[in-house]
């Protein structure tokens, strides 16, 4: 599997040290030294995995790139920073961006968030399943157990359980949801998303406790956890 990973920001240093590291990875590192040579290398190559941006870039933002490709796809977006107020951390999820770190940064950390952002979208090549405490999905059978025990999904339970898990830990709006499960022609309402989650969590059994109401802004898929 081609592990392509668009590494953009403003800085030769730091593209090249990304880079580096990421190609001792395994990964491979097309760059981009500002905001409309990212979206535009984007747009051209399908077979990129995961965009790295820096927030501050010539041309368009890391905020705008973020926001254009995420009207087209669900592709990994990595935000980088200098800023460090909460505020820029918030437009950057507002935005869709999956993870979000601030400079500096040790380059053996992003790898790491790399790393983890990948096999949580993309999985193990070397297992057929994506395991998510006592929740587990063969991708290809499209079919889930949990505790072992098969679990039966719609089509659309499905693909709304799959893409919170793509974006685990991060607050998805109803919205956000309704664009991207449903699709940007759809005529729903927020409705539509709330009684999709609670047939899915009466489905999930135990594993219902993965699946997070975020007030005032949506929901989120969080493992890890057995009791509230």
């Amino acid at each position: 599997m081609c592990k392509k990973i668009l590494v953009a920001d403003d800085e030769g240093r730091i593209r090249s040290v990304i880079s580096d590291f990421l190609t001792l990875e395994g990964y491979e590192v097309v760059e981009a030294a500002d905001g409309r040579e990212a979206f535009d290398i984007f747009e051209s190559d399908p077979t990129i995995k995961i965009v790295i941006l820096d927030v501050m870039m010539p041309y368009m933002s890391g905020f705008e790139v973020c926001s254009k490709i995420r009207k087209r796809s669900d592709l990994p977006i990595i935000m980088l920073t200098a800023k460090t107020e909460e505020p820029d951390e918030l437009t950057g999820f507002g935005r869709g961006a999956d993870e979000y770190i601030k400079k500096p940064f040790k380059a053996s950390i992003l790898v790491a968030r790399v790393n983890a952002l990948y096999t949580r979208v993309y999985g193990n090549p070397e297992k057929d399943y994506i395991q998510r405490g006592s929740l587990r999905i063969y991708v290809k059978e499209q079919s889930l157990t949990v505790d072992d025990v098969p679990i039966t999904l719609s089509s659309t339970e499905l693909k709304l359980l799959m893409y919170m898990i793509k974006h685990e830990n991060v607050a998805l709006s109803r919205e956000r949801l309704l664009d991207n499960i449903w699709s940007y022609e759809y005529d729903g309402t927020d409705r539509t998303v709330d009684t999709t989650i609670n047939r899915l969590r009466s489905k999930l059994s135990k594993a219902s406790i993965y699946i997070k109401t975020v007030p005032k802004s949506g929901y989120k898929f969080k493992a890890g956890e057995d009791t509230q």
